[in-house]
C-alpha cells in the first residue's frame, strides 16, 4: 500500500567541528519520504522555490518516489542554516528562512485523497490538520512533532491526537508536552488524548514504543561514525511508516518491527551528510544491518 509523506523541503547549510557544507537536500519530507520508499510506494506532498535544484529532484526520482503533490512556487525554496557542537545532541540554529513554505497550504491531488497510510511529518499543527481535512479515511495516521510546536501550538497540537493513529515524539518534548518525566506515564497520558500507539526518541539510547497491547523497547545501533545527524528523526519516522504499509495488520508486533526499521534507516542517514548515505543505500547494507540489530535484540543465536 502507499503511504502519503507530508512535510518540509528545504536546502541545508550544515556545520559541525569538521566540516561546512552548504546547498544541501533537507526538510522533513525529504528524508521521510526517501526512507518510506524502502518498503512502500511514496506520495510526497510539500513546496519548493523555482530556485530548487534539478539534482535535488532526481534523489527522489531515482527511488520513483510520485512527486505530482510537491507545488513550485515563483520565489526561494526554504533554507535552514545549522551548527552542531562535538556532542552533537547539541545543535544550534544560525538562520531559518521559511521563504516560499511561509505560505505553504498543502493540497492534496484527487487520488493521493485516497492513500491508505499517511504520514504527517513535523510540521506546524494546522498545516498537519489541513492534510487530514483533505483525506478520505485512512487506514493509518503517524504524526510527528518537536518542541517549537508544543510550545507555540499546542491547543492545536492536542487536537490533532484524536485525529491520529500514532504519535512520535522524543523524550524531551514528551516531557514538555505531559509535564511527565517517565516514559510510562507520558505515553499513557498521550494515549488517554487519542493515538493508540506512542514512540518515544532517545536518541543513542533507542526508542520506547507503546500501546494498549504493551511496550517495546529497542535499542539504537552503535555507531563509530555520526557526521550530520540532521533528518535522522524524519528517516526513522519514514522507514517505520513505510514498514507498516506493507503489512496486512496493525498492532504492537507489527509497530515493533516497524520501529526498527526505522531505527535501521536512521543509522545510516547520520553517517553522510543530507540524504546522500540514504540514496546510495544497496539491499546489501541494510541485509548487513539488520542482523546487527538482530543480534543487539537477541544475543543467543
Amino acid at each position: 500500500m502507499s503511504v502519503l509523506v507530508v512535510g518540509s523541503v528545504g536546502i541545508d547549510r550544515i556545520e559541525t567541528t569538521q566540516e561546512d557544507r552548504s546547498d544541501l537536500l533537507g526538510g522533513s519530507a525529504s528524508f521521510a519520504g526517501l526512507a518510506a520508499s524502502f518498503h512502500a510506494p511514496v506520495s510526497l506532498i510539500g513546496i519548493v522555490g523555482d530556485d530548487f535544484p534539478a539534482h535535488h529532484r532526481a534523489v527522489w526520482e531515482k527511488r520513483k518516489i510520485d512527486l505530482s503533490g510537491l507545488q513550485v512556487a515563483q520565489g526561494k525554496t526554504f533554507r535552514w542554516h545549522g551548527r552542531y557542537e562535538e556532542n552533537m545532541n547539541n545543535r544550534h540554529t544560525l538562520s531559518t528562512e521559511l521563504n516560499v513554505f511561509a505560505d505553504f497550504k498543502p493540497e492534496l491531488p484527487h487520488a493521493q485523497k485516497k492513500l491508505p497510510f499517511v504520514l504527517l511529518g513535523n510540521i506546524a499543527p494546522d498545516l498537519q490538520h489541513l492534510v487530514l481535512d483533505q483525506m478520505e479515511k485512512p487506514k493509518f495516521t503517524v504524526a510527528d512533532t518537536m518542541n517549537l510546536w508544543i510550545d507555540i501550538a499546542r491547543p492545536r497540537l492536542l487536537e490533532l491526537l484524536p485525529r491520529i493513529d500514532m504519535l512520535i515524539l522524543n523524550d524531551s518534548e514528551a516531557a514538555l508536552l505531559t509535564g511527565e518525566s517517565n516514559l510510562l506515564r507520558a505515553s499513557r497520558w498521550l494515549r488517554e488524548r487519542g493515538p493508540r500507539y506512542v514512540a518515544i526518541k532517545k536518541g543513542e539510547h533507542g526508542c520506547f514504543l507503546s500501546g494498549k497491547e504493551g511496550a517495546f523497547a529497542a535499542p539504537a545501533i552503535p555507531l563509530d561514525k555520526v557526521l550530520d545527524p540532521t533528518g535522522a528523526g524524519d528517516t526513522f519516522a519514514g522507514g517505520l511508516t513505510g514498514y507498516l504499509a506493507g503489512q496486512k495488520e496493525i498492532n504492537l508486533s507489527t509497530l515493533a518491527h516497524g520501529v526498527l526499521e526505522g531505527t535501521l534507516l536512521a543509522s545510516f542517514a547520520v553517517e553522510d551528510f543530507s540524504l546522500n548515505r540514504l540514496a546510495s543505500l544497496s539491499p546489501k547494507d541494510l541485509e548487513t544491518r539488520r542482523k546487527e540489530l538482530s543480534r543487539l535484540i537477541n544475543p543467543h543465536p
